[in-house]
């Protein structure tokens, strides 16, 4: 258990790669002055890809346990989240068709102290730059993962 990862975020080589091609596609936007709606659409695109690169740096780490286990921290686009471990309510992996095959999503529901209703935090292999059932496998070690009556033996 000592060497399993306790924070998970999207790749920085991820997000380097994301920047430069949206300073590329900058620079080819700039340099299309004959045709103005490839320009725009060129200029759309490098912003997009500027954008997915700006919110992957400022949402690190994207999940992380707190020390001593006492529950997970979530780096979202307002601030940090600090969740308790008795705020956990269920901590599952779910399998989503995605392109003709099923794609695991980690998904985490939360119910905050006051709240009557749990909320739904859903995690791709982009958000924690791993496979997410290792990051279940790393929760579930710590025992971080509540006791669900309805999960199944794959999970």
């Amino acid at each position: 258990m000592q060497n399993l990862p306790t924070s998970w975020s999207t790749p920085v080589g991820a997000l380097t790669a994301t920047g430069i091609g949206g300073v590329a596609m900058a620079v080819a936007a700039l340099a299309v002055t004959a045709d103005p709606a490839g320009r725009f659409l060129i200029g759309l695109a490098a912003l997009g890809l500027l954008v997915v690169t700006a919110l992957g740096l400022r949402q690190r780490p994207r999940l992380a346990i707190r020390d001593g286990n006492r529950g997970i921290v979530l780096q979202r686009l307002g601030g940090r989240l600090d969740v308790d471990r008795t705020e956990l309510r269920r901590v599952r992996i779910v399998r989503y068709p995605r392109l003709g095959r099923r794609v695991p999503m980690l998904e985490i529901d939360v119910r905050p102290p006051g709240a009557d209703d749990d909320r739904l935090l859903v995690f791709g292999r982009w958000d924690l730059g791993t496979d997410p059932t290792n990051v279940f496998d790393a929760l579930n070690a710590r025992g971080l993962v509540p006791p669900d009556p309805h999960r199944t033996p794959d999970r």
